[in-house]
């Protein structure tokens, strides 16, 4: 499987040079940042032909603001079908809100389920609909943000099926750094299902590329040997994928998103942050949700010691918020600066000061929190009143061995 792989890689390399130029096996460095679906003379001929499915939503857009659904229909490519991520494909579901099959009211093209098989992951109706899928869809590079799930899932059902996978490549906005525990795959739920750091700082094409090579794509389960883990029924073929990178590209570059990945992700301070605020989600606290500032801020009705105060209501994106309609105190943190926000790393201030603040306890926690860090030591390093600067030195060795073993996969400099 692995000479499979290398070969779909170099194969992947050599389409890559009609679109980019290279320098010592990286991505050369420009001002200006061409994403995948700009590179319609690579990804056409792929196409040329053949029935295409397409997962994406409304982050889908090329350089020119062209959705990549209305690109693809305007080449007379046959765009027979659509599958849909969390929020849908036009990005207005709540969080883990189901979507199901419908119809692309703009083009008539059909939206499958995504979990309509037997096993998780679409049909084998769904499958037979297609000959290539292409994916296009911007990630924000953290374990618990599960587009890259969605697009596992499919990895897989290509390779169940032996169908093609064209994954059209974006810049992570949390692409400069690596920071978090490496997920302990007895913790594996729908919001981390891979052994890596909470951020990976990969594309995800290269984190697509990591996930083939390294046989994380399948069903089976997951076993730890010379601390690494395996996954122990992977796909026994791998995914015949082929990514089309961006151009102008480092991991150090600054990538503003032009249209919000998530409704609760409203621009990049909020992105920023997310690495920093997520565990509210496991915990009563507010983050923000059902406000103008989510994930910007955070409080609590009982916090205490704060000027700054919010009130949580229902809204197209986050129906029911945590404390909705209460009046929460606490922090306000949208007034950082940007550059400021970009030197940030995981920062568990923000969570050890509410728990010191509210003073409840085991009861401040729920069994989410393990889910979202990922690591069962964090909540009682937490709870003994370490600092976040000491819980963070807890996990930079399994940073360090994360980053030696993502090199191989990696298309830009970092």
């Amino acid at each position: 499987m692995k000479f499979l792989i290398t070969s779909l890689i170099l194969s992947a390399c050599l389409v890559f040079g009609a679109c980019v130029g290279k320098t010592e096996g990286k991505i050369a460095s420009d001002s200006t940042i061409v994403l995948g679906d700009d590179c319609s003379d690579v990804y056409l001929p792929l196409l040329q032909g053949k029935r295409v499915a397409l997962f994406s939503n409304q982050t889908g857009i090329n350089s020119e603001g062209i959705h990549v659904l209305d690109a693809l229909l305007a080449h007379h490519v046959n765009v027979t079908a659509i599958f849909s991520p969390e929020h849908g494909f036009r990005g207005t579901a709540d969080a883990g809100e189901h979507v199901g099959s419908s119809v692309d009211e703009k083009t008539g093209v059909p939206i499958l389920s995504l979990y309509d098989g037997e096993k998780s992951g679409p049909s084998d109706a769904s499958m037979a609909k297609f000959d290539v899928l292409v994916a296009d869809i911007q990630d924000v590079g953290l374990r618990f943000y599960t587009y890259y799930l969605t697009l596992l899932q499919l990895m897989d059902a290509c390779s169940q099926h032996d169908k093609e996978l064209v994954l059209m490549d974006r810049p992570n906005p949390n692409g400069h750094y690596v920071d978090g525990p490496l997920l302990d795959m007895e913790l594996k739920s729908n919001v981390g299902g891979l052994p890596i750091p909470v951020v990976h700082g990969m594309t995800l094409g290269e984190l697509a590329q990591m996930a083939n090579a390294e046989g994380w794509v399948g069903h089976g389960e997951w076993t730890q040997t010379d601390g690494k883990w395996h996954l122990s029924d992977g796909c026994k073929q791998a995914c015949r994928l082929t990514v089309v990178p961006c151009r102008n590209y480092t991991h150090h570059s600054f990538y503003e998103l032009p249209v919000a990945p998530s409704p609760n992700l409203p621009n990049m301070k909020s992105i920023y942050l997310y690495a920093s605020l997520c565990y509210f989600e496991a915990t009563e606290v507010s983050l923000g949700r059902g406000t103008d500032k989510p994930f910007q801020v955070y409080g609590h009705p009982d916090m205490t010691g704060y000027d700054f105060s919010f009130t949580p209501v229902s809204r197209p994106g986050a129906k029911t918020p945590p404390q909705q309609d209460h009046l929460c105190y606490g922090v306000d943190l949208s007034e950082i600066p940007m550059d400021e926000l970009r030197t940030k790393k995981i920062d568990l201030t923000y969570i050890v000061d509410a728990y010191q603040n509210l003073q409840i306890g085991d009861k401040f926690f729920t069994p989410f929190f393990e889910k979202l860090i990922g690591d069962r030591s964090i909540r009682l390093l937490i709870e003994q009143g370490k600092t976040a600067d000491e819980i963070s030195a807890t996990w930079q060795d399994g940073v360090k061995q994360f980053m030696e073993m993502r090199k191989p996969y990696l298309l830009y400099e970092e």
